[in-house]
């Protein structure tokens, strides 16, 4: 095992976790919060230091979800027994959400060390955290591409799939025995969000469906269309007011990863930064391609997906009391009627940081809300319908 000066110590039992009596549930004031920083940080570094990419993710993420600026210049080595003292008082899912911040900054690096797997996990081991994602990572420092793909399925989100369940919510007319599979012959679905382009101006489901025909995205149900599963999010598009390049797509899936309590959801955050940052994944969620350097090419982007966290993790569904929303197994259609707002307000939305703003994040009628290809897209199915084209404001 790694020590806090990089040699070898015993192993020892996890940090127990505190009873009700003792157990810490308010922020994290400066002092933790530059532990936090240390430990996470140490865990991930490769030889010679953090990344110059995950010393600038790191610390933007640290201003957005704890109000406290940290300077990972220096890292002072910590061995992960004693980082899991100084979290004593801290529940599992507060020790979960270090354990996944340090694979999100390992996650960067490419090549992934297999030293940098084994002390992240070391790290899970003393906090008393299993989290599954710490295989794939693995998988990915071993150069086992195809096992890792494999592992973000068996590990991941979709690990607890219920085909009958989840028709349900996708309102498809067959069973999906798989969570990605698409439904390409579904009439009755594809009516189904046809019909939102008859709902009123200003609604939900009429700002998903002026998205879909902007983009020239086909409706779940037909031919050359996303998996049901995967349209989901669209839906998050417009309520978390993202657009639809391969940036806001790292928005929404941190949006929606950090809202979710199931640990299993930061798979999706996972699997978006593996193919949109280092290219770890070819392909993912049934549609999406590898397009990696999005976070590298554009620093801004991590200041985004940070605020993108902040806001999840402050999400709180009105209807049902819960501080975890799945946003993948909402009915949306129930509320597509709903102003976006009215929706906003249940699931208490907050507003976009001015540091995300200034930094391009941008919704999906505004300009920069949308790619060149999806413009021309748009165009092309709009002219195949015989119809103008519309983009409702958004442009590249």
């Amino acid at each position: 095992m790694d020590g806090g000066e990089g040699g070898p110590t015993l192993p020892s039992m996890p940090v127990p976790l505190p009873d009700e009596r003792s157990v810490l549930l308010v922020a994290p004031d400066a002092e933790e919060a530059a532990l936090m920083g240390r430990g996470i940080a140490w865990a991930a570094s490769p030889t010679g230091g953090l990344a110059d990419l995950q010393r600038f993710l790191l610390e933007a993420l640290f201003t957005a979800m704890t109000g406290y600026d940290i300077d990972l210049s220096t890292v002072e080595p910590i061995s992960a027994h004693d980082y899991a003292l100084g979290l004593a008082r801290r529940n599992l899912a507060f020790r979960s959400r270090m354990v996944q911040v340090m694979l999100l900054a390992a996650l960067l690096l490419r090549p992934l060390p297999s030293e940098v797997v084994a002390r992240v996990s070391e790290f899970s081991a003393e906090l008393g955290v299993d989290e599954s994602m710490i295989a794939v990572a693995r998988d990915f420092a071993a150069g086992s591409l195809g096992l890792a793909a494999f592992d973000f399925d068996r590990n991941g989100y979709t690990s607890t799939w219920h085909p009958e369940e989840a028709a349900a919510v996708l309102h498809t007319s067959r069973q999906l025995e798989g969570a990605w599979d698409v439904s390409v012959t579904d009439a009755e679905l594809a009516a189904r969000w046809e019909a939102l382009g008859h709902l009123p101006p200003g609604s939900l489901g009429r700002g998903v469906f002026e998205l879909y025909c902007a983009r020239g995205f086909m409706f779940p149900g037909t031919p050359g269309s996303a998996p049901p599963l995967l349209a989901q999010h669209d839906w998050v598009h417009v309520l978390a007011d993202y657009g639809t390049t391969v940036e806001a797509e790292l928005e929404v899936f941190a949006f929606i990863a950090r809202a979710n309590d199931d640990m299993r959801a930061f798979s999706l955050l996972a699997m978006v930064i593996s193919l949109f940052e280092t290219g770890y994944l070819r392909s993912g969620a049934g549609l999406f391609e590898s397009s990696p350097g999005h976070i590298s090419g554009n620093r801004d982007v991590a200041r985004r997906l940070s605020d993108a966290m902040r806001r999840g993790a402050l999400c709180h569904d009105k209807v049902t009391n819960s501080d975890s929303i799945d946003f993948l197994q909402i009915d949306w259609f129930s509320v597509a009627d709903l102003p976006i707002g009215e929706v906003r307000d249940r699931f208490s939305v907050p507003e976009k940081s001015l540091v995300a703003l200034t930094a391009g994040s941008v919704g999906p009628c505004e300009p920069g809300g949308i790619s060149p290809f999806q413009l021309n897209a748009g165009k092309e199915l709009a002219a195949a319908r015989g119809e103008p084209y519309d983009s409702y404001g958004a442009s590249c």
